[in-house]
């Protein structure tokens, strides 16, 4: 029998780190408007080395939500809620002009559905992370957690969002920052929608009093439900966000919204 080469590992680009056989961006997604036609700008976009001098200097607009602390630009007309963008004039090859970034130093970009992130995260040579993704890349981050307001993982009730990988204690064993709290993180999987949420963790004997809202078959309009809690499609967030609390944490896992929504505290993190 001949023997086989393992294959080499998956040379990450500096704005990621290697997490098994995927590059999970090291932050949280920033959402940028950029003229296709900047060739250079978004080539180093895609290529996963651009900076935020970088994106300043070239005229790129931070989008996300337009009221404060965020205080960024809305989503432009040609990349809807829905995702069903449609191409500046001109680009080649076709662009809607937005491109999800990761980067340190910035306000995450939120008000943003699962289906822009995703669209977003794509137009940059990405994908949105899958929950297993997410799950590997989270290990060793501080889970249950204090916050000190400076250092540890943003889960203060009392705060507000607080710029990527600012908090140098909420780092995963991998390198990731800000899995815990800050914003909500869209992943990719789907399942049914829930409203049933409980702290799991305590009741299997994991520290950490995360959040569940998952499983079942979804709502099927039983006693003290509306029309909307209807069994409808969900798109999973991880992580928990600023005004989480005690229930934000790597294990925090939510089917309770569907894909279309967007709130202030929903976010999103890519991979390649």
């Amino acid at each position: 029998m001949s023997w086989t080469a393992p294959a080499a590992a998956k040379k990450c680009p500096a704005d990621s780190v290697q997490v098994g056989p995927a590059c999970i961006d090291a932050y949280e997604a920033s959402v940028w408007q950029i003229a296709p036609s900047n060739t250079g700008l978004v080539k180093k976009v895609q290529s996963g080395r651009v900076t935020l001098a970088d994106l300043t200097g070239g005229g790129a607009t931070q989008l996300g939500c337009k009221f404060a602390p965020f205080s960024q630009t809305a989503y432009p007309a040609n990349f809807p809620a829905s995702g069903q963008w449609t191409p500046v004039l001109g680009s080649s090859p076709p662009s809607p002009g937005v491109y999800a970034v990761s980067i340190s130093g910035v306000l995450p970009s939120t008000c943003i559905t699962w289906f822009q992130a995703a669209q977003a995260c794509r137009v940059s040579g990405k994908r949105l992370a899958t929950n297993l993704e997410w799950q590997d890349a989270a290990a060793g981050t501080p889970d249950p957690g204090t916050d000190n307001g400076t250092t540890d993982c943003n889960i203060s009730t009392a705060g507000n969002p607080v710029n990527t990988g600012s908090r140098a204690n909420c780092k995963s064993s991998w390198g990731v920052f800000d899995m815990v709290g800050n914003v909500d993180e869209w992943v990719a999987d789907w399942a049914d929608r829930t409203l049933n949420c409980t702290d799991w963790t305590s009741t299997t004997g994991i520290a950490g009093g995360d959040l569940s809202c998952f499983g079942g078959p979804g709502n099927t309009g039983s006693a003290g439900e509306t029309s909307n809690d209807l069994s409808i499609p969900s798109a999973l967030d991880r992580g928990g966000n600023w005004s989480n609390g005690t229930f934000a944490g790597v294990f925090t896992v939510r089917t309770s919204v569907n894909p279309s929504i967007s709130f202030l505290n929903f976010g999103f993190r890519c991979a390649r």
